[in-house]
């Protein structure tokens, strides 16, 4: 069994207004040809859900600074001046979420969890919307899980099942994304066969992964280059 598939088989599941999310921090984890093959294929209108949004010109950035995205769920947007101007402008909803609990959100979307209880927020702007409930004598807000159409991650390595290697802090987010999404692709820098992998390496396992597509590389120069 292989889960190897071309990036135009992959890129058919990303669609006009999907909900997408991706792994990666400050461009770091993002997968860079899975990023350009949507800029490539013409999608607009998606809804992103992800740590940051990137650089201008530096992964998942390069898709809100081309004005494809109409809602990002995100901690921060402070490294892509465009992503404010666009927000300013109201041409990008932003859903801003703290960052521990935006990775608990996906944690508990991918675990199938009905959402998460936490303190964090309560008395300010953070709050408004959301339902509280009392556990124990304290008072906490009710996160929803995230969920996704699709989630895309980024791996050093893949064997062809679709068990997943990460490179150092390059693993950051993508393990909780792989889990959240309907539909997993996963992109690459090495493929091998199953059983090629170091078990005690091996960071998601692949029953959670649906397509493994090659990476053609980073093609980006760094903030810090």
């Amino acid at each position: 069994m292989t889960k190897v598939a071309s990036l135009e088989k992959a890129l058919s599941f990303i669609t006009d207004e999907c909900v997408l999310m991706y792994g990666g921090f400050g461009g770091v984890g993002n997968p860079p040809t899975i990023i350009n093959g949507i800029l490539e294929k013409g999608v607009k209108d998606l809804i992103l859900i992800g740590n940051d949004a990137g650089f201008p010109e530096i992964g998942i950035g390069k898709i809100v600074s081309r004005e494809r995205a109409k809602k990002l769920i995100t901690t921060h947007i402070g490294s892509n001046p465009i992503a404010g101007k666009l927000m300013v402008e109201g041409k990008l909803e932003v859903e801003f979420c703290p960052q521990g609990i935006l990775a608990e959100r996906i944690r508990a979307g991918g675990a199938g969890l009905g959402g998460i209880l936490s303190d964090i927020g309560i008395g300010s702007v953070i709050e408004k919307g959301k339902q509280k409930v009392l556990v124990g004598g304290r008072e906490f807000l009710i996160e929803t899980p995230l969920q996704a159409d699709v989630a895309i991650v980024h791996a050093k390595k893949a064997d062809t099942y679709g068990n997943l290697i990460y490179d150092k802090s390059a693993r950051n987010t993508n393990p909780i994304v792989a889990t959240a999404g309907k539909i997993t692709i996963a992109e690459a820098e090495e493929i091998v066969e199953v059983g090629e992998l170091d078990p005690e390496s091996i960071i998601t396992p692949g029953i959670y992964v649906d397509f493994i597509v090659q990476s053609k590389g980073v093609d980006w120069k760094w903030a810090w280059e």
